[in-house]
């Protein structure tokens, strides 16, 4: 069998199953087949069309033809997904990155930009210990890290230091990974929610919590429903149970003055800027489709224990 013709069967295979972009799937599925033991791009696919598949590419492919067919996302299937121009590890221990938590980025790297500009206009004091490059610097913790794609990136897009919080252990071994590849200076810390840290401890403090509703569970594609962990998807039964928790809890590790980013569940935004009550400077930010995806909100003042 050619490359051609088993991109062919693939694409039909998947058609039938009901996998969306079934073409493009076949040929991301087919080249993560033949990588295990020769380099391969889409270039390569198409420069060698008319070659003869190994048999070790074949029985590779069509197991994961197989898997995919049977629901389990591409993402896990090849152990990896890009985002913000970096690629990562992903396992079903952890949730695969969404393009929408880079809007998330984009709105912590702009309140980290200005917060390090205004830090490197401050000049330190007497005693700022000399010979560690991170004294000074902008502290962030990001909540809940999952793959560590948030803090990663962040760490990599910023001077700050970088410090991520997670409950679970597998999780958090990919995290860890997936800093060592990209060489990313993330402190990695296993800990529900924020616990492991001081009152004030922090610049900002970011967050893709858990928020689709239980009640909605049967509404999610088989995808994210059968093979998405269940701990990072839902937020109680109305999806709101982690903010609850979270918004004091940022509020208790945060600086006065500090930022608070939180990644937003679908119809969300209304009752998560309520919980913030008399946080500053609230801004709900919107993608291009106008759905709101990001709240942004500055600590009034650390809460005392």
């Amino acid at each position: 069998m050619t490359v051609r013709t088993a991109l062919q069967q693939g694409q039909q295979l998947l058609e039938d199953a009901g996998v969306t972009a079934p073409r493009l799937t076949a040929e991301v599925l087919l080249m993560h087949a033949i990588a295990l033991e020769h380099k391969c791009d889409r270039a390569w696919l198409y420069a060698h069309s008319g070659d003869e598949l190994r048999e070790v590419w074949w029985i590779h492919y069509g197991r994961y033809l197989h898997e995919r067919m049977q629901g389990k996302p591409t993402q896990y299937i090849t152990g990896r997904q890009e985002f913000y121009g970096r690629e990562f590890r992903v396992t079903p221990d952890v949730l695969i990155p969404r393009p929408e938590t880079e809007h998330l980025i984009e709105a912590a790297l702009a309140h980290a930009n200005a917060a390090e500009a205004a830090l490197a206009r401050t000049p330190p004091p007497l005693d700022h210990p000399r010979g560690s490059e991170k004294s000074g610097a902008l502290r962030i913790l990001d909540i809940g890290a999952g793959s560590g794609a948030i803090a990663v990136t962040l760490a990599l897009e910023t001077k700050g230091h970088v410090f991520a919080t997670e409950v679970s252990k597998a999780a958090l071994h990919i995290a860890a990974e997936n800093a060592r590849g990209l060489g990313a200076d993330v402190s990695l810390v296993a800990s529900d929610l924020g616990s492991a840290f001081a009152n004030g401890s922090f610049d900002m403090v970011v967050s893709n919590p858990p928020y689709v509703p239980s009640r909605d569970r049967d509404t999610l594609s088989r995808e994210v429903r059968d093979f998405e962990p269940a701990l990072a998807l839902y937020g109680g039964e109305d999806g709101l149970d982690v903010y609850r928790r979270l918004i004091p809890e940022a509020r208790r590790l945060l600086k006065r003055g500090g930022w608070l980013i939180m990644e937003l569940g679908y119809e969300s935004s209304g009752p998560v800027r309520e919980m913030l009550g008399d946080w500053l400077d609230i801004e709900v930010l919107s993608d291009l489709a106008e759905i709101s995806r990001v709240i942004v909100a500055k600590s009034p003042a650390p809460t005392k224990q």
